[in-house]
C-alpha cells in the first residue's frame, strides 16, 4: 500500500510539473503574439508609403504606365506559411487542406518546418522552403530570402505570378487567407499627386525597385499574420492540454485520498487484530 501512495504522489509531481511547462509555453507563445500584432502597424505604414511613392512615380512619367494583366495561362506559385514548430493543433493541416482543394501541383514555396513535414508526408513537393523565424525580428530577413527565391524562379521563367496563403486570428478564430501579391495590382494604391518630385533615376528603375521593396513589405506582413497565427494557436492547444492536466490532476489527487484512506483503514483494522489477539492471550 505504501508503494502504491509514492507511485500515485510520484505521479502527481509529475503531472504538476507538465503543467508548469504548458504555463510556460503558453506565456511565451502569447508574448511572441503580442509583439507580431504591434508590429503589423508598423509594416502597414511601410507598404502604405511605398504604395504612394509608386503612385508619385507613375504620375510623373509623359506616358502611363500599363498595368500587368494576369495571364489566362499563368504559372502561379504559392507562398504557403505553415508551422514551425507542433504544440499548435492542425494549424498546419489547415493550410495545406485549402492547397489541395484549390490547386493542382503549382511551385510551392513553403516556410515553417514542421509544416513543410507534413505537406512531404501529403505527397506536397516544395521547390523551396526555409524555417518561420523564432522571433519577429527574423522576419526581415526571412522576406528578403522570400524575395530573392521568387524573383529568382520568375527570371527562368518558371513561374510569372504568385499568391500567398497564410493564416490569420480573430476573436479566438483563425482563417486562411489566399492573396495575390504578384503582379502587383497597381489599383489598390492611392491616386498620384501633380507634384513634380525630383528624380535621380530612371523612372523605370524608380518604380521597379519601389515594387520589390512593396513585394517585400507584402511577404513581411503575411509572415507577421502567420507568426502571431501559429502562437495564438500554440496558446489555444496549450489552453486545452491545461483543462486536460486539470482534469487529470484532480482524478488522481482523489485517488491518493481514497488510497490514503486505505491505508489508514488497513492500519487500523490491524492494530485493532492485534490488540484483540493480545487481550485474549
Amino acid at each position: 500500500m505504501t508503494e502504491r501512495l509514492a507511485d500515485i504522489s510520484a505521479r502527481i509531481e509529475g503531472i504538476r510539473q507538465l503543467g508548469a511547462v504548458m504555463n510556460a509555453m503558453k506565456g511565451i507563445a502569447a508574448s511572441r503574439a503580442q509583439v507580431a500584432r504591434t508590429q503589423m502597424k508598423a509594416v502597414d505604414s511601410y507598404a502604405a508609403t511605398i504604395a504612394t511613392a509608386i503612385s508619385s512615380a507613375i504620375s510623373t512619367t509623359a506616358s502611363p504606365v500599363e498595368k500587368t494583366a494576369k495571364p489566362s495561362s499563368c504559372k502561379r506559385g504559392l507562398l504557403v506559411f505553415c508551422a514551425e514548430q507542433g504544440f499548435a493543433g492542425a494549424f498546419s493541416e489547415r493550410v495545406l487542406d485549402s492547397i489541395a482543394k484549390a490547386d493542382h501541383a503549382p511551385p510551392l514555396f513553403i516556410i515553417g518546418t514542421r509544416g513543410y513535414s507534413i505537406a512531404a508526408a501529403r505527397g506536397l513537393v516544395a521547390c523551396w522552403s526555409h524555417a518561420m523565424p523564432a522571433r519577429t525580428l527574423g522576419i526581415p530577413k526571412l522576406a528578403d530570402d522570400i524575395t530573392k527565391a521568387i524573383y529568382r524562379e520568375m527570371a527562368q521563367g518558371k513561374i510569372d505570378g504568385l499568391d500567398v496563403i497564410f493564416t490569420t486570428w480573430t476573436a479566438g478564430r483563425s482563417a486562411v487567407i489566399r492573396q495575390t501579391i504578384l503582379p502587383i495590382d497597381s489599383s489598390v494604391f492611392p491616386p498620384g499627386t501633380d507634384h513634380r518630385f525630383l528624380i535621380q533615376l530612371p523612372i523605370e528603375t524608380l518604380i521597379s525597385d519601389l515594387s520589390t521593396d512593396y513585394f517585400h513589405a507584402m511577404v513581411c506582413k503575411a509572415a507577421l499574420h502567420a507568426f502571431s497565427a501559429e502562437n495564438e494557436a500554440r496558446m489555444a492547444a496549450m489552453s486545452a492540454a491545461g483543462n486536460q492536466i486539470e482534469q487529470e490532476l484532480e482524478v488522481f489527487q482523489a485517488t491518493l485520498r481514497r488510497v490514503r484512506q486505505e491505508t489508514i483503514t488497513a492500519e487500523i483494522i490491524e492494530l485493532g487484530t492485534g490488540f484483540a489477539t493480545v487481550n485474549c492471550h
